[in-house]
């Protein structure tokens, strides 16, 4: 039920580090957004703890206290900034009642969404899963070069301060680079893809920064302009939703040598690619809740919000046209 001032109501599950600083991402800068409740398993999480002093309904006993609530009913939209395996049972609890998803887990039971390049076409799914850090941050690149030339093979890596990386993220890990690995391909439309995570332990922590190797046909120097105008494009596009996202130096575009064994790379029957593009980025957090280098988990709930944000507005609209 919409609220009295126009805004969808949300719930959080999950009082972590993700679920508390979407909890004030939709506080502090949504526009069709109101909290409704914060859901956790701890009692004595921090999420929860701030929730109540801002007034929100909470619950410590996970997706069942959030269906108990008085509030529940008027909740549209729901987050999960759990696990994989918690989301499989949230999803199957919640989506009977009607309520839309918003997975922040890797458990990708839903479509694969990533706001500046496909959300348009899964807005009215009832479970959207927004991949991984390191895919919303990548994917967009190796789109924008496919929508140039066709990608033969994209390689992400992404290089994350090991400080950032809570239990959760952990205990995820093989379903990171197996969840982004696929859309990679299934999002982005490269032949084939590859992903992979660096915990990084240095101190200071590092801010969150993420390599794209692509490797296409590209034999002319028109063609490498426009990959690079693409990309550039790309980063403004998801720059309006994630601030801190930026190219942390110019688009490469170079020849690959004939010694170079890429064959291996690529799907059977794919012709040999003629040039690598290599893009570099840097993503620093807003630092609502979390610190300036937890890029990755920002980035995450930046992308979760505008996701919301474009489901509540698109609802709105539906409901003043009737």
């Amino acid at each position: 039920m919409t609220a009295e001032n126009g805004r969808s109501k949300v719930a959080i599950i999950g009082s972590g580090n993700i679920g508390t600083d979407l909890m004030i991402k939709v506080m502090r800068t949504s526009r069709h957004l109101e909290m409704g409740a914060m859901v956790g398993i701890d009692p004595e999480s921090d999420g929860l703890a701030r929730a109540k002093r801002f007034g929100f309904a909470t619950t410590h006993d996970g997706v069942d206290g959030l269906i108990a609530l008085p509030e529940f009913d008027d909740i549209e939209i729901v987050f999960d900034a759990t696990s994989a395996q918690a989301h499989e049972v949230n999803a199957a609890k919640l989506q009977p009642l009607g309520k839309r998803l918003i997975d922040l887990t890797p458990a990708a039971i839903g479509p694969y969404v990533v706001p500046a390049v496909n959300l348009d076409e899964h807005l009215d799914a009832p479970n959207l899963n927004m991949v991984t850090c390191g895919g919303q941050a990548t994917i967009p690149i190796v789109a924008a070069i496919a929508r140039v030339v066709p990608v033969a093979y994209a390689e992400i890596i992404a290089s994350i301060a090991s400080k950032s990386a809570g239990p959760g993220t952990r205990a995820n890990i093989d379903e990171f680079t197996e969840t982004t690995s696929a859309a990679i391909t299934q999002v982005a439309g490269a032949a084939r893809g590859k992903a992979i995570v660096v915990l990084n332990p240095a101190e200071p922590p590092l801010i969150m920064r993420d390599t794209v190797f692509a490797l296409v046909s590209a034999s002319d120097d028109a063609t490498h302009q426009q990959i690079t105008q693409s990309v550039e494009s790309m980063v403004a596009d998801v720059a309006a939703y994630v601030p801190g996202y930026r190219l942390k130096q110019r688009v490469q575009v170079t020849e690959i040598p004939a010694d170079q064994p890429v064959q291996t790379l690529l799907a059977e029957g794919t012709a040999r690619p003629t040039h690598q593009v290599s893009v570099f980025l840097e993503v620093e957090g807003a630092a609502h809740y979390l610190p300036a280098y937890a890029g990755n988990l920002d980035i995450m709930t930046a992308a979760a919000l505008q996701v919301a944000e474009r489901i509540a507005a698109a609802a709105k609209t539906k409901e003043a046209a009737r």
